[in-house]
């Protein structure tokens, strides 16, 4: 018997972005710019799509659905069931607004999340510390 997963529909939004469900093809984690930038920077080509949202300062990762279950990085948020992230249309590179740092091409949308704790956590390290 096959499963089938039901993505329920993404609400339309100011200039093409769509509010859509995480915890269904994808979980999200936030994560202040400052610091996702540095993140970003120690991913380098093993980083999936990234949203970019000024307005919070805030950066986005993709990750596999479940995989933020316990996720305890401080200052950081997992978004899952029950949370949604606004997504700007694939074109969208540049604010104003919610818009791709990296965009999700040829399919590469997730990022292992093992790998993003890792760059988070150096990321964060020369602010707190031996």
């Amino acid at each position: 018997m096959h499963t089938r997963t039901y993505r329920p529909a993404a609400l339309p939004t100011i200039g093409g972005c769509e509010l859509q469900a995480a915890g269904v093809d994808w979980d999200a984690v936030r994560v202040p710019r400052s610091v996702g930038l540095r993140a970003l920077a120690i991913l380098g080509n093993r980083s999936g799509a990234v949203i970019e949202d000024p307005r919070e300062p805030a950066v986005y990762w993709f990750v596999r659905v479940g995989s933020t279950a316990g996720w305890d990085v401080p200052d950081t948020r997992p978004l899952g069931v029950t949370q949604h992230l606004v997504v700007p249309p694939p074109p969208r590179v540049e604010g104003p607004g919610p818009h791709w740092r990296i965009c999700p091409t040829d399919g590469w949308l997730i990022t292992d999340v093992r790998v993003l704790r890792a760059a988070i956590e150096a990321a964060v390290a020369p602010f707190h510390g031996p």
